[in-house]
């Protein structure tokens, strides 16, 4: 019997050393993971892990190992950045964050600005804004981000006047001065293209425009600039903002080589938005 009870405080014992080991491996593996040098960053892939791919040996030579992870959906980014599952992400502008952060009640804050994918009033009829003939008919988007994105871009150009209060989302009844006496005809977007022989202009998005073989820099009469709203943006948690990896992420993303590169790389279809 004495045995046996011996035998079995030595087979306890084992075991208490054993998780012990096990525990100290795992709080270890924790420590390194703080520790580590590793951004894990998701993002989209044109131009957004394109930039990231061309600062990844800037990044490197600040002591940060950038560790791109590519996603093709609009959800899974800020949810895994959420639950710590990512440091940063990278393919959406701040009316989309906002949008997503307060339906979901997340934590998550853009910490710098990018580049913008412009939205472009086009025609085939007119040549400048000055051409634009009273009761013209003119295509827009007509999802609520991308109608008030245009409608707003005609504000600014000062061809409509929209209410103080219209938002982001202004539709066509947020028109409070339409002195050429518009029609807006909302469209899907991926539609846009295909109205131009239809209507006297159209505010297309810059990548059904380029589907189109329409040049954001030459074809476009007006064009949206770095001072848009939907700028794409570099997001993080807010418990990470500080973090010295995302600061020198910032640093290096908004260099003068990276706005080089995209105004060579992208001939004004992505715009440096800093």
């Amino acid at each position: 019997m004495k045995k046996i009870l011996k035998t079995l405080s030595l087979l306890l014992a084992l075991v208490l050393t054993l998780s012990a080991c096990g525990t100290k491996k795992e709080v270890s593996q924790e420590t390194s993971n703080e520790t580590s040098n590793v951004l894990k960053i998701g993002a989209t892939p044109v131009p957004h892990v394109e930039i990231l791919n061309f600062i990844k040996e800037d990044l490197a030579q600040e002591g940060v190992e950038l560790e791109i992870i590519e996603f093709t959906d609009y959800v899974q980014p800020n949810v895994l950045l959420s639950d710590k599952e990512l440091d940063a992400n990278f393919f959406q502008h701040v009316p989309y964050l906002d949008s997503f952060v307060t339906e979901r009640n997340l934590d998550l804050v853009s910490v710098a600005k990018v580049h913008v994918e412009p939205l472009g009033l086009y025609s085939k009829k007119f040549e400048s804004l000055e051409d634009i003939k009273d009761g013209a008919t003119i295509s827009i988007p007509n999802d609520p981000t991308n109608e008030g994105r245009a409608l707003i871009l005609l504000d600014n150009a000062g061809i409509i006047k929209l209410k103080d209060d219209a938002g982001l989302e202004a539709t066509e009844f947020d028109i409070a001065h339409n002195p050429k006496n518009l029609v807006f005809k909302p469209i899907e977007a991926p539609q846009l293209p295909r109205t131009l022989e239809d209507v006297d202009g159209s505010v297309i998005n810059t990548n059904f425009a380029l589907e189109a073989n329409l040049n954001p820099t030459k074809d476009a009469i007006l064009l949206e600039g770095s001072n848009s709203p939907y700028a794409n943006i570099i997001v993080t948690r807010n418990d990470n903002k500080g973090d010295e990896k995302i600061q020198k992420l910032i640093k290096v993303i908004q260099s003068e080589k990276v706005k080089k590169f995209i105004e060579e790389k992208y001939n004004g279809a992505v715009v440096p938005a800093f």
